[in-house]
């Protein structure tokens, strides 16, 4: 989850505008890590020492790790190292808001610095993807150490983020959530979680990212059947609550029970309150609400 964090972060710092991140995160399907900036992330090789091997490559035809090694600033065994990561995808969404112009690769250094910093992140850490890690991130986001069962929000909003991983895709970041005053969303899709804890779900978005979440689910072009976008929505939310009733079974031993999912116009904030949390995808913005 570095990634959906690390533009989480490059928001707050104000060092790139939400257009420039939704941009970013389009474009990376389409874009190659280079080893310079691979090794700028591993803290291997600093900003000016890149552009004098790229200088340097405008007057020899070699490739940019022959270079770098032949001038000292990297060994034969890291350059492998770095080529092994080239498919991480925080990597990939630095690159692409290099190429775009957004940051410049010594600014983009300077942010990875501080937000390892800040976290105390590792490299290591990073490219294994250490559950404390996760831990530590979310809890950058999120405080749940107010609610009664602050571990269990936690630990869905966990799994949640891993879930869009998995069947949507990583092309998110999380954003601040808020509590519940109403929306202008066109659908509301609800399930309750019984048992020894109750929690009211529900996903919901605008009406132009509806299709964009089902075909990414699907994988199927539902744009023209508007029946099968919501069954889609009504799909992923009994498949994550499902998945989390498990975890909570075989994690804490808590026995929990679904209902069926139901399309709704609207929160009933009147019974509950509800915090709703927001993730800005590529395609548009998925929301997620669970009663507090």
């Amino acid at each position: 989850m570095y990634t959906q964090f690390f533009g989480n972060f490059l928001l707050n710092e104000k060092l790139i505008t939400p257009d420039q991140l939704v941009h970013a995160m389009s474009c990376m399907k389409n874009t190659t890590v280079k080893l310079g900036f691979l090794a700028i992330s591993a803290g291997l090789m600093t900003s000016e020492q890149v552009e004098s091997v790229h200088s340097r490559q405008t007057r020899e035809d070699k490739r940019f790790g022959d270079i770098a090694i032949e001038m000292g600033f990297l060994t034969k065994d890291q350059v492998g190292m770095l080529l092994d990561q080239q498919t991480s995808a925080y990597l990939i969404l630095g690159q692409a808001i290099v190429d775009n112009r957004y940051m410049r690769h010594f600014d983009v250094e300077r942010a990875l610095y501080a937000y390892n910093k800040k976290y105390s992140l590792s490299l290591i850490d990073i490219m294994n993807n250490d559950t404390k890690i996760n831990d530590t991130l979310i809890n950058s986001l999120y405080d749940f150490s107010t609610y009664e069962h602050g571990q269990y929000y936690k630990d869905y909003i966990t799994l949640l983020m891993n879930n869009f991983i998995r069947f949507i895709g990583s092309d998110f970041t999380p954003l601040k959530p808020e509590v519940y005053t109403g929306s202008p969303s066109y659908k509301f899709v609800s399930q309750n979680i019984n048992g020894k804890i109750n929690l009211s779900t529900c996903i919901f978005s605008s009406r132009d990212a509806l299709a964009p979440f089902a075909f990414r689910y699907t994988e199927e072009d539902l744009s023209n059947y508007e029946e099968y976008i919501i069954a889609a929505f009504q799909d992923f939310l009994n498949l994550h609550n499902g998945l989390f009733i498990v975890n909570m079974s075989n994690e804490h031993q808590i026995e929990l029970s679904l209902t069926p999912p139901i399309v709704t116009s609207e929160l009933d904030t009147a019974k509950e309150e509800y915090l709703v949390f927001p993730f800005q995808f590529s395609f548009g913005t998925i929301n997620f609400a669970i009663s507090i």
